[in-house]
């Protein structure tokens, strides 16, 4: 079967991990975060890796050069060989332009750009409302899944919970705005080559997993 290789943009809060984890399994495609490639290759100590982490020493932002080099290192490693979820990449223009060339070059072309769209408000209860387990970490939120037992975790048994201090409605709001200024102009791009799809992110979890695979399955049978 071709690989498939998509591009995957969401809003903080948006479920993008969860799907793309279930992408993962459906497909047997990888995804690929551009922090964690950049963790991996310092830690693999590669020249790219080295490069990068003078860079982020110097308390300086990695370079699209040095960031499409990355990329094009991961994604010829046999994890990759049925396709990948590109994630957090790319964030401007020109970082989609070099992507696109990568690609071109090495015979890979994009099969989707997908977006998982979920309105602002939603998002901002979403987030806000999170909370956890101080002890084991179990996730819970104020609406949609609190403790069976209130104040006492349904995993350990703790009375501890903890907020995270960005989880605020300033914070929040301030993140999605600086995500719509970076992804407007990147989505319009793609948009000329007819390989955008906008999901509902506001269905389902299940739904929004089926929606998903419907799109990979046509747009790889498209190409």
């Amino acid at each position: 079967m071709k690989g498939k290789r998509i591009i995957f943009m969401g809003p903080p809060g948006g479920g993008k991990g969860t799907q793309a984890q279930r992408l993962e399994d459906t497909f047997g495609i990888k995804q690929l975060s551009t922090g964690d490639m950049l963790r991996a290759a310092v830690a693999a100590g590669t020249e790219l890796g080295k490069q990068a982490k003078a860079v982020m020493d110097a308390g300086q932002l990695v370079s699209d050069d040095l960031m499409i080099g990355l990329i094009s290192e991961r994604v010829d490693q046999p994890d990759c060989a049925n396709g990948f979820i590109l994630d957090g990449f790319p964030r401007t223009i020109p970082q989609a332009e070099a992507l696109e060339s990568l690609m071109a070059d090495k015979g890979m072309p994009l099969d989707a750009v997908i977006e998982l769209r979920v309105p602002d408000e939603l998002l901002v209860e979403r987030i806000t409302g999170r909370f956890a387990c101080a002890k084991c970490g179990r996730g819970y939120h104020d609406t949609y899944q609190r403790p069976k037992v209130e104040g006492v975790c349904d995993a350990c048994g703790s009375t501890e919970f903890k907020r995270r201090a960005d989880d605020n409605a300033e914070t929040v709001v301030s993140r999605l705005e600086a995500y719509h200024r970076q992804t407007a102009p990147v989505l319009a791009h793609f948009e000329k080559t007819g390989k955008v799809h906008v999901v509902d992110g506001t269905k389902d979890i299940d739904q929004v997993t089926a929606d998903l695979v419907s799109i990979l399955e046509k747009s790889t049978a498209a190409g």
